[in-house]
């Protein structure tokens, strides 16, 4: 039994120590290439709490950690904060299992229109997940002969180009007509995004929504909050080596939505 728990715990250390690193090696490099440095820091400091919340946890199943005192008082503050550690690592594996499965669904039917979520440029280029987000823009306008694609994100670079304008000159370079692209280029967050979208198409009339499939869950419920009655779901494939990190980013962003529900939380772009 002590041999299977130390197996088990030696895989969730390293697990919990792997994922530290790569989200830290992630999110050192946004901040210092992307336009939006204050809320990257802010999440990268959120999603540190929780990747020290998975290390404790491990490090409990390994050693023992909080019951190892012998005074009874401390051996059951070590039970409480054993028991504490374990609820909030269950939490934020709830969370993101949600964040996860709502990426998965595909539901895009008919609708003239798709609402194209841009995502913070670093160093005044796309990212990967950008990039991948127009390539399933493509797939919408290949689908739909008469859609229309709504291009947002209107956080500049500093040549002063927004994100909608660059997705704009990527389509356009790939020979998506001027007549079937909208830009948004002034919000600086989802929600705007959304408000304005809304005035530009109205918000009575199904739209499919693309964005990467760890932004899915998130991005819907905003896009109903606005006032759209009908969204469809059309998610872009992120890469792997990201989306842990990504997915962390929208459990940290649903927990802070949960915690601050009466006050706009702080959030990320796209």
């Amino acid at each position: 039994m002590m041999k299977k728990r130390a197996l088990i715990g030696n895989i969730l250390v390293f697990l919990a120590a792997a994922f530290t690193v790569n989200l830290s090696a992630v999110m050192l490099h946004r901040i210092n290439t992307v336009v939006l440095k204050e809320p990257s820091i802010s999440l990268f400091r959120d999603e540190l709490v929780a990747c020290t919340v998975f290390l404790l946890f491990a490090l409990d199943v390994r050693f023992g950690i909080f019951t190892r005192l012998k005074p009874l008082a401390l051996k059951a503050v070590g039970w409480t904060m054993r028991i504490a550690v374990t609820l909030m690592t269950v939490a934020l594996l709830f969370f993101a299992g949600k964040v996860t499965a709502g990426g998965l669904i595909c539901n895009e039917t008919t609708a003239n229109n798709a609402i194209v979520l841009g995502m913070a440029l670093e160093n005044g280029k796309p990212t990967s997940e950008l990039l991948s987000r127009l390539d399933t823009a493509m797939l919408f306008l290949q689908k739909n002969p008469e859609g229309k694609l709504i291009l947002t994100g209107g956080n500049p670079d500093s040549s002063g180009r927004t994100e909608a304008e660059v997705m704009h000159e990527i389509l356009a370079g790939r020979g998506v007509g001027e007549n079937r692209m909208i830009l948004e280029d002034q919000a600086k967050n989802t929600k705007a995004n959304f408000r304005n979208s809304a005035k530009l198409i109205g918000a009575g009339e199904p739209v499919v929504l693309i964005s990467s499939d760890f932004h899915m869950d998130r991005a819907v419920k905003t896009a109903q909050s606005a006032g759209f009655s009908e969204v469809q779901r059309m998610p872009a494939p992120s890469s792997l080596l990201y989306l842990g990190t990504d997915v962390m980013g929208e459990v940290v962003m649903a927990l802070r939505e949960l915690a601050f529900s009466s006050h706009p939380a702080p959030g990320r772009a796209g």
